[in-house]
């Protein structure tokens, strides 16, 4: 079964991602859904070592991962004022929903870049 280039290939030279590295990419953003920060860091260290797509894509995922765990943490600080009652459920729903949005990308073979994402991970 032959591969598409996605677009985005063209632009940087780089060859499109093979099935392997797609899974490997999706499984870093849905996986960060069932255990956050600790899926897309195992996958950064095993996959990310041998291509260089599945560790931008698991990057951007652990990047994720961390700014929705300080939106956690804020969540249960604000709880104290009842505004992290509110704020704590479309935290979850927004990661639920764009993880599983990168993860539809990714498996496509095309690169998510998550929005309001802290990059502290390089």
């Amino acid at each position: 079964m032959e591969t598409q280039q996605p677009v985005d290939s063209y632009l940087t030279g780089s060859p499109a991602p093979t099935e392997d590295e797609r899974n490997a990419a999706l499984l870093a953003h849905i996986g960060g859904i069932i255990l956050p920060i600790l899926v897309p860091l195992f996958i950064m260290q095993g996959k990310g070592e041998k291509s260089a797509w599945v560790k931008a894509q698991a990057v951007e995922a652990l990047n994720f991962q961390i700014t929705v765990f300080i939106g956690y943490v804020l969540s249960g600080v604000l709880t104290a004022v009842c505004i992290g009652a509110l704020l704590l459920p479309l935290v979850m729903l927004a990661a639920i929903v764009l993880g599983i949005m990168a993860g539809m990308k990714t498996q496509k073979g095309e690169s998510y870049r998550y929005p309001a994402t802290l990059r502290l991970v390089k």
